[in-house]
């Protein structure tokens, strides 16, 4: 058998008991999903014992020392030599990952994945309760998990950067403080004139005479539209929206059990379908391997957010949505005016819920989270002080202050769940998205005229072609570079927002 033979069977083996490997994480994603969406709350301790138990499963899989012997072998090898290729990538990010969790023991794995369930469970019912004082314990618990987590995994100057490389490979917290606060400087006077001007759209359209059914079946038709793939997907309800792949075949995407008003519900459902058509726009081929899975979360978070904001946010599309949306929604919506309509979904306001932010006051938000969880993770800031902490930054930042806990620190799933070093990524997605949308303009041509008539393929071809199908064969940094040209900036966001927001609001951003 030839070198090159025996190079490419190891690579089979390695290929093979990666895919087995993740075919066993999706079991775990299926018991996720279960979990928001079906689960009894009494099943919560049982459902925890069996996410442990399998996450430990996954975690000696990952960790076995015959499977870290083949990747040494295989990174020195020549498939490893190209690692933007099929096989370069394999191999270089599998053993990337493998030698991150082979610093983390066993039971810290298996602890973080039993709390995380109960975590999940209690959140629910603290933020249903307005009873953080309930949650305290188990958050208190999750914070200590995720600094011996940190602290196992290794890092040199921030602890922060042991759990945002799990979103972000390769980014560094300094540089994402650094994006951001130059973000936030340029964010706070446009949303100040805006709010200067004193114009306001008339949002009161979204908030009544709306069956939870009909919405949600509304979201569902433009979700379609857009690209959902509902043969291979499906859409349900949750406490908090979401988006996970089973498999190849199988993407779930949910909206609040309990949307608040109309454009609460779409807006999430349309936020949900970019990380699903994402998801759908990956090679089957490579299930399982990274060359087909995700960049990062920013990246996902990209697509997300071009969909909701980019093109759910647009007049064009409303263009297109309005007349559905009247013959749906004849008593709120029969004597809309697009114009009003199209004020009304870019609402500029500050507000308490992330998720319903508009885009000039949303990575505010993200700014928020993301000050706090480094607080928290560097033993700076006490779970017994949260509560106070999240209500100061929201008078710094946003100027308004939340009435209770169930919209201030209870509002996100996210601690619950243990994801710390999560939130950041939101905000760089936002940034992708209108850097990535602005380049598929520039090779496309303006895309509203197709928009405005229902038309959306073009955008999710070029995404597939540009993004999708890269999977991991990129890093981020890398991807930004090689579809725009240029490495990520916050001008194009920028740009976005003042040349939407200045006509609304009848303001001069120079």
């Amino acid at each position: 058998m030839s070198e090159s033979s025996v190079w490419k069977e190891k690579f089979e083996q390695v290929c093979q008991y990666a895919r087995e490997t993740s075919t066993l994480a999706s079991v775990g994603a299926l018991l996720d999903w279960d979990e928001s969406v079906l689960l009894p709350l009494a099943g919560g301790e049982h459902r925890a014992r069996q996410s442990s138990l399998l996450a430990g499963l996954i975690h000696r899989r990952w960790v076995d020392e015959q499977f870290g012997q083949w990747l040494d072998e295989l990174a020195a090898s020549p498939l490893a030599s190209d690692r933007h290729s099929v096989e370069g990538a394999t191999i270089c990010q599998l053993k990337r990952q493998r030698d991150k969790k082979v610093k983390l023991p066993q039971s810290l794995v298996e602890e973080l994945s039993h709390t995380s369930v109960l975590g999940q469970q209690q959140w629910v019912e603290a933020r249903k309760r307005n009873d953080f004082a309930s949650f305290k314990p188990l958050l208190e618990k999750m914070i200590g998990l995720k600094r011996q987590e940190a602290d196992a995994l290794g890092w040199e100057t921030c602890r922060y950067d042991a759990l945002l490389d799990d979103y972000e490979p390769g980014e560094k917290t300094a540089n994402v403080r650094r994006v951001l606060s130059g973000l936030r400087d340029e964010l706070v006077p446009i949303v100040a004139k805006i709010v200067d001007s004193g114009r306001r759209p008339d949002v009161s359209m979204f908030e009544g005479n709306f069956s939870q059914a009909s919405m949600i079946e509304f979201s569902r038709v433009m979700a379609e539209r857009f690209g959902f793939d509902f043969r291979r997907g499906r859409l349900d309800t949750s406490p908090h929206p979401f988006c996970t792949s089973i498999g190849p075949n199988d993407c779930r995407i949910t909206t609040r059990k309990t949307p608040r008003t109309f454009s609460d519900c779409l807006y999430s459902v349309l936020h949900e379908t970019g990380h699903g058509i994402y998801e759908q726009g990956l090679p089957v081929e490579h299930y399982g391997l990274p060359p087909g899975e995700a960049i990062s979360l920013g990246i996902h978070e990209s697509q997300s957010r071009m969909w909701e904001n980019q093109v759910g946010r647009s007049f064009a599309f409303w263009q297109y949505a309005l007349p559905q949306a009247k013959t749906t929604f004849p008593k709120a919506l029969g004597n809309a005016a697009l114009d009003a309509v199209y004020f009304a979904v870019n609402d500029v306001c500050p507000s308490l819920i992330r998720t319903e932010a508009d885009e000039a006051t949303y990575n505010l938000h993200i700014l928020v989270r993301f000050e706090l969880e480094q607080a928290l993770l560097d033993g700076d800031l006490s779970v017994d002080d949260l509560p106070a902490a999240w209500n100061e930054k929201y008078r710094q930042y946003l100027g308004i202050e939340p009435p209770d806990d169930a919209d201030g620190v209870l509002q996100d799933v996210h601690w619950s769940a243990g994801l710390i070093g999560y939130f950041p990524t939101y905000s760089l997605g936002n940034l992708y998205a209108a850097q990535f949308f602005a380049q598929a303009e520039q090779e496309i041509g303006p895309l509203n005229e197709a928009f405005g008539q229902g038309e959306f393929g073009l955008l999710r071809d070029w995404l597939r072609t540009k993004i999708h199908c890269v999977g991991q064969r990129y890093t981020a940094a890398e991807l930004v570079e090689q579809v725009c040209g240029e490495p990520l900036k916050h001008d194009a966001l920028i740009g976005h927002l003042k040349q939407k927001f200045g006509p609304l609001y009848d303001v001069s951003f120079d």
